[in-house]
């Protein structure tokens, strides 16, 4: 706050002690800049992403998953896309058998 005060204060002096061309010159060219600083503040400012849906599964059943098959109980975002929260409570059990395959549970960002 003291800065902004200051800032302020110097084209003020400047401007009501008569003043000459020169600092004329330099108050508005402060001014100026000051205006252009603000509004490339203003512009930079990016909102904030709108949450996403919050993804529940609970009790969720078994994840059986054979010869080179994928199982998943739960909630599954492919690499990590989308916003929000991701919740699984008292998910299933997970098997898999051969080789390839996988089961999981619960929340899957792969």
């Amino acid at each position: 706050m003291a800065a902004v005060a200051g800032i302020v204060s110097t084209p003020l002096f400047w401007l009501l002690d008569s003043p000459d061309s020169g600092q004329l010159v330099g108050a508005s060219v402060q001014a100026a800049t000051g205006v252009v600083a603000l509004v490339w503040a203003l512009v930079q400012r990016q909102p904030a992403p709108a949450p996403g849906p919050a993804d529940v599964a609970v009790d969720t059943g078994t994840a059986a998953a054979t010869g080179g098959g994928a199982a998943h109980t739960g909630v599954r975002r492919p690499g990590g896309t989308g916003t929000g929260s991701a919740k699984a409570e008292r998910t299933g059990d997970a098997t898999a058998d051969g080789p390839g395959s996988s089961a999981g549970t619960g929340v899957d960002y792969t």
